[in-house]
């Protein structure tokens, strides 16, 4: 990853997300070997109040492979101060069975000089399906 410095706060958490899920879903490499290219390994993130560690997020990536078919993230706003970044962005995505699905999220997160995240809170919401705008 390139350091949060080198960019707009929102092209910087748009490519940080970008490539991280396009590594997860592509499947080239281990889960394990994506994860220490994109997070500390003491990363803590808590996402709608729930505690993810590294194991935990690391087990995730695994249904995050086989369900996500397409993706993108729509970042409408980001900011930064030093190596912590706050952004509202949408997720966009169409699953394997259960189609097309938007989510909302409220992202408060640190990173380390080079890129790293260390840790993020996340509020999310799914919206509508009336929100959920048509595949590309």
């Amino acid at each position: 990853m390139k350091p949060l410095e080198t960019q707009s706060p929102e092209q910087f958490i748009a490519d940080f997300l970008t490539t991280f899920t396009e590594a997860v879903v592509q499947g080239a490499q281990e889960p394990v070997d994506v994860m220490s290219r994109y997070h500390t390994r003491d990363v803590v993130q808590y996402a709608d109040g729930v505690r993810l560690d590294w194991d935990r997020l690391l087990a995730h990536l695994r249904p995050v492979r086989r369900n996500v078919v397409e993706f993108r993230f729509e970042v409408h706003e980001a900011i930064a101060d030093g190596t912590r970044i706050a952004a509202r962005f949408t997720i966009h995505a169409r699953m394997r069975k259960s189609g097309p699905v938007s989510t909302q999220v409220h992202l408060f997160a640190e990173f380390t000089e080079d890129g790293l995240m260390r840790r993020s809170e996340q509020l999310t919401r799914t919206l509508p399906s009336a929100e959920v705008p048509a595949s590309r």
